[in-house]
């Protein structure tokens, strides 16, 4: 089980991560309101502006401070490494 780093000292299971999009569409906008309300959203922002935003592979929704491309970089380093 490998941990990466999306922001302010939160981790993620890197083995866990469907997908890493933009919040900036619609239909983004409407998943992220819909997993707030299902219970499925985790704002690991700390407060800050959400930037990106990752799609678990068990229906969990995770809000970050960091834009898509930080955060894969990261998980490609992690995937390097391992």
């Amino acid at each position: 089980m490998q941990f990466i780093n999306i922001g302010y000292g939160n981790l993620v299971n890197s083995d866990k991560i469907l997908c890493i999009v933009s919040p900036d569409s619609a239909p983004i906008h409407r998943l992220v309101s819909k997993a707030k309300e299902n219970g499925m959203l985790i704002d690991a922002s700390q407060g800050r502006k959400t930037k990106g935003v990752i799609f678990s592979t068990d229906g969990r929704v995770i809000l970050s401070a960091l834009v898509p491309g930080t955060i894969a970089e990261r998980l490609n380093t992690e995937k390097d490494l391992a």
